[in-house]
């Protein structure tokens, strides 16, 4: 438990921070969750359109450290090939 006063706003602070890393998490989720739907479907049109909106989602989470740039590339880029394959 925190005792210093230091470490106890220190505790505040990460909760606040957990809160809203995970709002984002879930939210980009969503995003890759509606491009996964619309490539199972088979509709290509919906999927890229997906895959455009899901995209700035995506890096705003790495600009924000929720994730790894490089998870982040390599997400977009698998999505990027299966919608690509679809045609």
């Amino acid at each position: 438990m925190a005792n210093s006063p230091q470490a106890k706003k220190r505790a505040r602070q990460n909760e606040k921070r957990f809160a809203v890393n995970k709002a984002r998490r879930s939210r980009i989720r969503t995003y890759l969750r509606k491009v996964e739907e619309a490539i199972a479907s088979g509709d290509k049109d919906a999927a890229q359109s997906a895959l455009r909106a899901a995209q700035p989602e995506l890096m705003r989470g790495v600009t924000k450290g929720v994730f790894h740039k490089n998870t982040a590339s390599r997400k977009m880029s698998r999505l990027a090939s299966r919608v690509k394959a679809l045609g």
